[in-house]
């Protein structure tokens, strides 16, 4: 599998990660068909190129965050590119985050792009506030105990917060294990949504 990093961009994330992060972790690399994360030496940002090697996230799932009682599954997006974010209410770093977040969803919704947040580690009503007083117009999963994260197999759930983006076929294309700024995020994401993406049963 071939890692491509972009420039400038990835040097700059692990620059501000003790800045910007409420704990450090290990990376992710993808290996078969199924994603799962392994240690490749401390980098906080990985991009999966080309598509074939990127492995398939799980049907992530939870209770709705703005919905109790009602269940969100990544499996409901499909088609879509998805990025989805890992976030608390108490941890620093995910209040500036999350505006700058909400810009990218803005700008990209329209080419066929879905955020999904994950909350963990939170009360319900603290949660409830930060997104109201946010204006996070997507949806996220309540998952206090990280329950829902378990399906990443040796995902670094001590990592808050945290992103990964997810092509249209829900393979993970890109892992950001720091905070992030629109402009870090935001070419990704386009980048991703341009991609072809060829008729079922075809390789990509």
């Amino acid at each position: 599998m071939r890692r491509t990093r972009w420039p400038g961009v990835a040097l700059a994330v692990a620059g501000l990660l003790t800045l910007t992060a409420c704990s450090s972790g290990t990376d992710a690399v993808a290996r078969g068909s199924t994603f799962e994360f392994v240690s490749p030496g401390g980098q906080t940002t990985i991009f999966y190129d080309p598509s074939t090697s990127r492995g398939t996230a799980p049907d992530l799932s939870g209770e709705s965050l703005p919905k109790p009682g009602t269940q969100i599954r990544l499996s409901d997006y499909a088609g879509k590119v998805v990025v989805i974010n890992i976030w608390g209410s108490w941890c620093g770093p995910c209040r500036a985050e999350t505006p700058e977040l909400e810009k990218v969803f803005e700008q990209t919704q329209s080419s066929g792009v879905q955020f999904l947040g994950i909350d963990v580690r939170d009360d319900r009503a603290a949660a409830e506030d930060f997104v109201r007083d946010r204006h996070v117009t997507y949806p996220s999963i309540f998952d206090p105990s990280g329950r829902s994260l378990l399906a990443l197999n040796g995902y670094p759930r001590s990592v808050v917060p945290s992103t990964l983006v997810l092509d249209r076929r829900h393979r993970v294309a890109a892992v950001f294990l720091t905070a992030l700024i629109a402009s870090d995020l935001l070419p990704v994401v386009q980048r991703v949504a341009a991609e072809p993406t060829p008729p079922q049963g075809r390789p990509a």
